[in-house]
């Protein structure tokens, strides 16, 4: 259990530090960043997450539990994360303008006003992240695989959110330092995520009851990506381009989910 644990927390923190990725593709361009770019990369980010959840975690706890069982899970999951997608506000990469257009107390105003968006958008993420490390947890209890994959999609992921979180600060305080912090911060909630479930969950769980939790990772993946991330790529780089980054990602998955496969000791995989 202590080394099951440890390979989640290592795990997710790729997926969690990639948020100051993104910040840090902010500060080195030291302008708003591609946002079309951003868009294919969410695109890809969501191709990858829709083929964990339904190629392999759903897949699995329907063929390992029943059928019935195994989507009453992945809608459990669906139903969970519906209802806390109410509580967290919509992340914005919307272009902000340096401009002092109305004197200096209108410029101030537009500053507080833009970090506290990018504080609530960190909070916002940061609720996000939370369930994320929870399934990468989930997932690398089940074999190093579903672990490496999940943190894989989660990492791209969290590139956009990063930079989500870290313009709006940077803009408002001038200070890359500050940008810097608060996406990191909002990374790290989901390492806290994988201690969290660590100790909720018993050292050992029923076969049934670990493929029903990641049927539910499953359905909880398949809502942030149809619900949050395919709209953001769309809207960033248009729905032709966006499906094409959608379809590469599900094709990328499906190979490194073969590759894992026949690469990984045969006790580390499904």
């Amino acid at each position: 259990m202590v080394s099951q644990v440890l390979v989640a927390l290592a795990l997710s923190l790729v997926g969690g530090l990639s948020t100051s990725f993104g910040e840090c593709t902010l500060v080195i361009v030291n302008e708003t960043p591609n946002l079309k770019m951003l868009g294919l990369l969410q695109g890809f980010a969501a191709g990858l997450m829709l083929s964990i959840s339904f190629l392999d975690l759903a897949h699995n706890a329907i063929n390992s539990i029943g059928f019935l069982k195994g989507n009453l899970w992945f809608f459990g999951g669906v139903i969970f994360f519906a209802f806390i997608a109410n509580f967290i506000p919509e992340p914005t990469l919307a272009p902000i303008s340096k401009k002092d257009e109305g004197g200096k107390d209108t410029l101030k105003k537009q500053r507080r006003q833009v970090l506290f968006s990018g504080i609530v958008t960190a909070i916002g993420i940061s609720l996000h992240n939370l369930p994320e490390g929870m399934a990468v947890f989930l997932g690398s209890m089940k074999g190093l695989r579903v672990g490496v994959n999940l943190a894989l999609a989660i990492a791209l992921h969290n590139i956009p959110e990063g930079v989500a979180v870290a313009l709006p600060v940077y803009f408002a305080t001038q200070s890359k330092w500050q940008a810097f912090k608060l996406a990191t911060l909002s990374g790290l909630a989901e390492p806290l995520g994988v201690v969290i479930v660590a100790y909720l969950f018993p050292s050992s769980l029923s076969p049934e009851i670990l493929e029903g939790l990641l049927g539910s990772v499953g359905g909880v993946m398949a809502f942030l990506t149809l619900h949050e991330m395919l709209p953001l790529a769309f809207d960033y780089a248009g729905q032709k381009q966006a499906i094409k980054a959608v379809f590469l990602g599900m094709a990328f998955m499906s190979a490194s989910l073969y590759f894992l496969e026949i690469s990984l000791p045969q006790d580390m995989s499904l």
